[in-house]
């Protein structure tokens, strides 16, 4: 599998700087591997200091973290909920020694698996969080994050995906591509990251892996092909033939440790031969040196095809698909051997800062130990010593006592001093267990203490002024009210919220002017379960829950005409202050939210109080008039005015252009936005009519209907308001065999009867208080 030089000399230079110098604690037990560079490093650290290294790069030609950063590999883990990415995970633990036993995601043995540390998670038998973790296999250092498949939690994927070179899509041989797996899909072309797919739960009743691969060419027009084929399926599955090398794997032992290799069965040789013709074809598509090869019918080693598919997928034309069944221990390691094969180490991947001091102009990051420190803060977590920061090194590296610069807000950060009580901690994690460090390189994933900052914050060393491109957060979709039982309670409360929303850019806390309610804001019911749940847990603390308030908008249809003059005498110095001008509607769906345009000729109003008028109808935009949400898709544009050499001043205008917008929205024909959302519905055939008919009472559109074995899968476009407590009907509706998945799609407008009920349930309100 190796393909890279192992002379004498970088091997210790790996074992130097990839896992030296590592002291895990008691709690994480070294594996023999572990062990064994550890004491490498002992015997040798004095021979092989800094000037050491540089002197032997220089004989050898090569830098001294060259052969380090090729035996690296930064992959995540995703997929549609259930798809068994944390068994996956586990398992992939087991085979490289890091844990010892194999637990199961739901902990019915009191244990759970090791990446779902949460409490909460083992009693739900999901991943809430994406954790981080480091192994060995074959001498390569293998980073991991096993990353949540819920919809609800799908900033963790982002933040995970944002640093990552490479990543394994799980699909299910029975689910197929669900809507998760497009999401995740879509997220991962957002960050250019080069995946392999791993078909898994071949073991299952009506396993059909090459169903899933035709979904995955049309639903996510992926260009892949199968480098392995199974032998049998469902309660046949044996193993595995791998095509690139034509050798059967059999998995024996009691936990499929055991990997016996034989020779393709006599009985599947056509069809292997068959498939690997396809797989040669799909890859010289895309790959020039093995179009030549094949178009001149010269024969095609088994080293010729991997480096075809390994050039392919570096460079995201290809996507290699792997198969097994990773609950019942047969797949694993070759996918592991995948991993290395086919996904690009940190030098292979192109990253990009933005140069603060040069108009923010792109600047590629080598990837390389020499260069100055360049790490992004992604992932912040309240840990037992304070707040725990995750980071991805770019360039450079980090040590403990290193001085190191937020960029983004200048301030210069000690991570070691020895006057202080508590001395920050360099730590490679391993799920919620940490091993300290003394130092980490580019392309490591490494996590901090004592360190204060946000999610998206850049590191360096001081020598640079780059800024790394931040992840994309999506809006919150639903809003709770809550408030602690006990007023006595309430510094606890806080400090909760705090901490949530430092930790999870989706999770949003504000305050309703009206009601003084504490809002949260999330993307989903069972995100906001979670956290309300953790309040109690982690920080006792009991909440009273409101209703879900949905987060609607408003939006103008037609352009209306302002012309408002705000005088106000009252002895001394008064106000005044004069706007003219329109507001029309932006196009649904465009960028930009609010634009306000100053179309104003001459200096009818003096330009410094501009921004006041700007400002001012931003302030009125944020409460539309109808329901009291924010007013969204709207262009204000300033034709004229008049202002007065003693009265006008910021204030004036600002209250000038805050009138002008009440005065004019009405007739606008304002309307009220719903966020409406993608539902995807697996349900047996014979209870389709009744989820469909009630889809329909809910005012949703059904857009698809496909057949899925004994299931129907419906996918509809439902307004958000309509869906609360949807899980519990739809269980009753199908007596608990049927499943949805629910994503945000767009705002929309509403229906005129429902605007009216929306307004009149608001004003009602209103009158109460």
């Amino acid at each position: 599998m190796a393909r890279f030089p192992r002379s004498p000399a970088p091997r210790l230079l790996y074992t130097l700087f990839s896992s030296s110098r590592t002291t895990p604690t008691k709690s994480s037990p070294q594996s023999p591997s572990a062990a064994l560079l550890q004491g490498n490093f002992h015997l040798q650290s004095r021979q092989f200091s800094a000037g050491g290294n540089l002197a032997r790069a220089k004989d050898d030609k090569e830098p001294w973290w060259k052969e380090s950063m090729e035996r690296l590999r930064n992959i995540g883990i995703s997929a549609h909920i259930d798809s068994g990415k944390t068994t996956l995970t586990e398992r992939i633990l087991f085979y490289t020694g890091r844990i010892h036993e194999i637990h199961e995601v739901r902990g019915r043995d009191g244990v759970g698996a090791k990446m779902d540390s949460m409490d909460l998670e083992r009693e739900k038998g999901i991943t809430i969080q994406s954790a981080a973790t480091s192994c060995a296999w074959k001498d390569y250092q293998i980073n991991i994050i096993d990353t949540p498949g819920h919809v609800d939690f799908t900033v963790e994927v982002e933040r995970a995906l944002r640093v990552l070179d490479g990543a394994i899509l799980v699909l299910c041989s029975v689910g197929g591509v669900q809507s998760q797996s497009i999401t995740v899909d879509r997220q991962m072309r957002r960050y250019e990251v080069p995946r392999l797919a791993f078909i898994n739960k071949l073991d299952r009743m009506g396993a059909d892996p090459w169903k899933v691969l035709d979904q995955a060419r049309s639903k996510l027009r992926h260009h892949c092909a199968a480098v392995q084929v199974p032998m049998g399926l469902e309660d046949q599955f044996q193993g595995l033939v791998d095509l690139v090398q034509l050798t059967a794997y059999y998995f024996h032992g009691s936990n499929g440790e055991k990997i016996v290799t034989g020779e393709v069965p006599a009985d599947m040789e056509t069809f292997v031969a068959e498939k690997r013709r396809e797989l040669i074809e799909l890859v010289s598509e895309v790959d020039d040196k093995l179009g030549d090869m094949f178009l001149s019918d010269e024969p095609i080693s088994s080293g010729d095809l991997e480096e075809a598919i390994r050039r392919a997928t570096v460079a995201r034309k290809f996507i290699p698909v792997f198969m097994g069944s990773a609950f019942k221990n047969k797949g694993v390691q070759p996918l592991l051997d995948g991993v290395l094969s086919y996904l690009p180490c940190p030098t292979e991947v192109s990253n990009y800062a933005l140069d603060q001091k040069n108009n923010e102009e792109k600047v590629i990051l080598s990837g390389n130990p020499d260069g100055p420190l360049v790490a992004l803060a992604f992932k912040l977590e309240e840990g037992r010593f304070g707040q725990l920061t995750y980071l991805r090194i770019y360039e450079g590296v980090i040590r403990k006592g290193d001085f190191i610069i937020n960029v983004n807000t200048g301030k210069k950060i000690k991570c070691s001093d020895i006057s202080l009580i508590q001395v920050p901690r360099l730590v490679r994690m391993h799920s919620n267990e940490m091993e300290d460090i003394q130092e980490a390189h580019a392309g490591q994933i490494v996590a901090v203490f004592g360190v204060d900052c946000a999610s998206g914050d850049t590191f360096t060393d001081g020598s640079v002024k780059y800024t790394m491109t931040s992840m994309h957060v999506p809006e919150p979709v639903m809003s709770l009210a809550v408030q602690p039982v006990s007023k006595d309670s309430g510094g606890q409360f806080s400090k909760a919220l705090n901490r949530f929303q430092k930790e999870d850019p989706t999770f949003r806390v504000g305050l309703d002017a009206e009601s003084g309610q504490t809002i949260i804001s999330g993307m989903g019911e069972l995100h906001l379960d979670i956290y309300v749940e953790r309040i109690r847990r982690e920080y006792k603390v009991d909440a009273t829950v409101g209703k879900p308030r949905v987060n609607f908008r408003e939006a103008v249809t037609k352009r209306a005409e302002f012309d408002y003059l705000h005088k106000k005498q009252s002895g001394g110095q008064g106000q005044y202050g004069r706007v003219i001008g329109y507001i029309e509607p932006l196009p649904l769906g465009s960028p930009a939210k609010f634009e306000f345009e100053n179309l104003l000729v001459g200096q009818a109003i003096p330009s410094n109080f501009i921004p006041a008028i700007e400002k001012g109808f931003k302030e009125a935009a944020n409460s539309g008039s109808l329901i009291g949400h924010p007013v969204e898709y709207l262009r204000v544009v300033l034709t004229d005015g008049a202002s007065h050499a003693v009265d006008s001043s910021e204030l004036a205008f600002k209250m000038a252009a805050i009138y002008a917008f009440r005065q004019c929205y009405a007739a606008a024909k304002p309307v009220i936005l719903e966020p409406v959302m993608l539902v995807e519905l697996k349900v047996p055939t014979e209870f389709q009519g009744s989820v469909a008919g009630d889809i329909n009472k809910r005012k949703g559109m059904i857009v698809g209907n496909d057949q899925e074995g004994d299931d129907s899968v419906i996918t509809a476009h439902v307004p958000l308001n309509n869906m609360f407590g949807y899980s519990t009907a739809l269980r009753s509706m199908t007596q608990g065999k049927g499943e949805f998945t629910m994503e945000y799609k767009e705002h929309a407008p509403v229906s005129q009867d429902v605007q009216l009920q929306l307004v009149k349930t608001h004003n009602a309100g209103r009158g109460a208080e």
